[in-house]
């Protein structure tokens, strides 16, 4: 037995070497699985976000809790049977990502409790856009001496509201048929014209002659989607 103040800062040596052992065994670590993107849908407008946990031999499953802080609010996590593997949904609509970052909590037996932040800062989640309507037909079977109209329309869901700042019409090739068959193509539409997230929007079209095509080339303030290419046909069905 120790004696003395050697003796007591033996002990206080021998208790401070036991804490730190304790306190080793008492960690828990986080692998974010959350895809680096997900299609956009903004029907469910719901993704899923998971990740990974391993813990120390000193922290049980039940005293881990974790929850993800990369938003305005704080969202439950919820585990399964063995407390490895966590997940929850998370909202997002008319946006093109949303942050995620995890907090994660535990208890260390009888000593403390312990938390993290995974990452250090929130990352973001990428929601890549739908394609835009890709090919049109307008039907000119009815007799007209004032030519046929027609729309393209479009529906953006990734923003707030997305601004189609331009449009004009492009021949397929450069084919002399081709360029021929786009010339009697003009865009109706004033622009700029704004789309509200999810509300359908019409770029109209008319044709001078019953047979015509070409591509309409919009310009839009989308982040990541500058311009958009839509196949046009006018023709008698």
């Amino acid at each position: 037995m120790f004696e003395g103040e050697d003796g007591m800062s033996k002990w206080t040596v021998l208790a401070g070497v036991s804490a730190l052992l304790a306190l080793a065994g008492c960690d828990v670590h986080v692998r974010d699985d959350t895809p680096t993107a997900y299609p956009a849908n903004h029907e469910v407008g719901m993704y899923e976000i998971k990740a990974h946990v391993a813990r120390d031999s000193m922290v049980q499953p039940d005293a881990v809790f974790m929850f993800d802080v990369g938003g305005k609010g704080r969202i439950d996590m919820t585990s399964d049977g063995s407390g490895d593997e966590w997940h929850a949904i998370v909202p997002a609509r008319c946006q093109s990502s949303f942050p995620v970052q995890f907090l994660v909590v535990w208890k260390r037996q009888g000593l403390s409790t312990g938390q993290k932040l995974v990452p250090p800062k929130p990352r973001q989640v990428e929601l890549t856009p739908p394609p835009l309507t890709k090919e049109v037909s307008i039907d000119t079977s009815r007799k007209s001496s004032k030519g046929w109209e027609g729309a393209v329309s479009y529906r953006f869901v990734t923003a707030q509201s997305t601004n189609i700042t331009a449009a004009h019409i492009e021949p397929l090739s450069q084919d002399p048929a081709d360029v021929a068959a786009a010339k009697p193509i003009t865009v109706n539409t004033s622009l700029p014209v704004q789309a509200p997230c999810a509300v359908p929007v019409e770029i109209r079209l008319s044709s001078t002659a019953q047979k015509a095509h070409g591509n309409l080339v919009i310009d839009t303030d989308l982040p990541g989607m500058p311009h958009w290419t839509t196949k046009v046909e006018f023709a008698p069905k």
